[in-house]
Formats: C-alpha cells, sequence, structure tokens
C-alpha cells in the first residue's frame, strides 16, 4: 500500500514541531548542544532568540499540518530546504559556530527533503 501525499506532508512537520518545541521550551540545552563552547553565551537574549527561532519553527510545522499540499507544494517545500545545507556546512566547516550536535538539524533536513521527493511522487499519484 502506498503512502499517501498527506501522510508525507505530516512527517515533514515532525520536525518542526520536534526541533521548534526544543527550542523554545529549552533554548539553554540548544545551545549547550549546536554550539561550540567558545561561542556560547549566557546572555539571556541568545535563549530569547533561541526560543523566538523555536516559536517560528512551531508556526511553520502548524502551516504544514493545516494545509493542503500539492505535487507543487511538496517541489516548492523541497527547493527551499537546499540553502540550509549550505548553511549548515558553512557554520561548521567555513565558520566553525556549530558543533557536532549540529548534526541533528542536518539530518532533520536531509529526512524533510527525502519526504517532499516522496510527497511529490504522491501527489502526482494522487493527482494533486
Amino acid at each position: 500500500m502506498a503512502i499517501s501525499a498527506r501522510t508525507w506532508q505530516i512527517l515533514i512537520a515532525v520536525p518542526f514541531l520536534t526541533l521548534g518545541a526544543w527550542a523554545l521550551l529549552s533554548p539553554s540545552t540548544v545551545q549547550l548542544m549546536s554550539l561550540r563552547p567558545e561561542v556560547r553565551m549566557d546572555d539571556r537574549i541568545l535563549n530569547v532568540t533561541i526560543g523566538a527561532f523555536g516559536a517560528q519553527a512551531l508556526l511553520c510545522s502548524m502551516f504544514i499540518l493545516t494545509s493542503r499540499f500539492t505535487r507543487w507544494s511538496f517541489l516548492a517545500y523541497g527547493i527551499a530546504l537546499l540553502p540550509f545545507f549550505g548553511f549548515n556546512y558553512y557554520f561548521l566547516y567555513v565558520e566553525p559556530l556549530f558543533s557536532a550536535g549540529m548534526a541533528i538539524d542536518f539530518v532533520a533536513n536531509v529526512f524533510m527533503l527525502g519526504f517532499c521527493v516522496m510527497g511529490w511522487r504522491a501527489a502526482r499519484a494522487e493527482g494533486l
């Protein structure tokens, strides 16, 4: 049995829900896990910024969950993910701010990109 486009769409929202809630509810642990020790800050403004980033991710997940994706939605979303791979690479290797813990973001993006491909195929088969 083939997985529906709607299921792939929900799977795209899961990383946003998970990582967004984590960033919103515990920004200091996100900082500890994802930033190199020399760039971590105890300043409250960084935790507020990370929390706001988490809130935006949760907002994005709500948009994904309440929309009806077509194959073009999956395609556009997949294309929009591509710059995040460059962002992760740049701040891990070129201007090293991220620690290896930031791999969780990379892995989430890889999964979401794969879900976009599968969602695009399912939506095409469903005539969406």
